[in-house]
């Protein structure tokens, strides 16, 4: 399916492609800015436990502009409530002086519609399970897979799926050794229905170090088998007061990553903070 918006012809990065175009010189690192649950409405006016989404979007947009990042990855939740294709116009306005410089991986949370989002997006170039949204790529040092979890729109529950886990653990099966993160939408909890066979499968695969995820409108660091576990906060609101509202700047090489909050609202006490996380072997 081609995207909605259509590039000019040398704009080679765009939504959903799984580009594997190379670092800027010989770096053995890669940054990228790591975002969840922008919330963004199809009324720029909507507001929400005192945030309004829509501003709170155009603030990181223009805070990643200033320093671009090799790579932007949203982790679902990209509209308000049930997706909406006025939803992700607004998002894609907020959105369009990054894209036309740098590529942008985005997954589907439980408020996003799939079919909205395909009419918007696109899907991507090429895919692997029917009716799943799945990004594999490349990003120097390091690979990203971009997982789908949209069960139901509006239903905070989610799911990956027998066939989509099977796809993972076939190309886990078939790439190299290189480090692999996986992003999803929902927290590796309950409220991820298939979160043990999801596990089952990654923590023998010794090339997944990390998974990131967002949903809780949480932000927090931890464990399970030696993989790092990431969930985002929120950039559209928090649901709790001592929790920061804003996005993740992620420096990544092949031993470890560098993970840097920029709080925008909520609870900035971390604000430019980093946590320093290393791989496991």
């Amino acid at each position: 399916m081609a995207g909605a918006w259509a590039m000019k012809p040398h704009e080679v990065l765009a939504y959903n492609q799984p580009v594997l175009t190379p670092q800027p010189g010989d770096r053995d690192y890669t940054r990228w800015a790591l975002l969840s649950d922008t919330h963004v409405a199809a009324d720029p006016e909507n507001r929400y436990r005192g945030f309004y989404p829509y501003l709170n979007l155009r603030e990181v947009a223009a805070q990643i502009a200033d320093n671009l990042p090799d790579r932007i990855v949203i982790t679902g939740d990209l509209a308000r409530l049930r997706g909406e294709t006025n939803a992700y116009e607004n998002f894609k306005t907020l959105m369009a002086p990054v894209v036309r410089q740098r590529p942008i991986h985005l997954g589907l949370g439980n408020h996003d519609d799939r079919e909205d989002f395909f009419r918007a997006f696109g899907s991507a170039a090429d895919m692997a399970i029917e009716n799943k949204h799945i990004i594999a790529a490349e990003a120097g040092p390091v690979r990203l897979i971009v997982l789908d979890t949209l069960l139901r729109v509006n239903v905070a529950t989610g799911k990956l799926g027998e066939s989509q886990r099977s796809w993972l653990e076939t190309f886990l099966q078939a790439c190299d050794d290189k480090p692999t993160i996986l992003f999803l939408h929902h927290t590796l909890n309950s409220e991820l229905l298939d979160t043990r066979p999801l596990l089952e499968i990654i923590q023998p695969v010794g090339k997944v170090k990390a998974v990131v995820y967002g949903h809780s409108h949480k932000y927090e660091f931890s464990q399970v088998a030696g993989i790092h576990l990431i969930n985002l906060p929120a950039t559209g609101f928090n649901l709790a007061g001592n929790q920061p509202v804003g996005w993740v700047e992620a420096r990544l090489t092949p031993k470890g990553g560098d993970f840097t909050l920029h709080a925008i609202g909520g609870d900035r006490r971390a604000d430019r903070q980093t946590q320093k996380l290393t791989w496991r072997a």
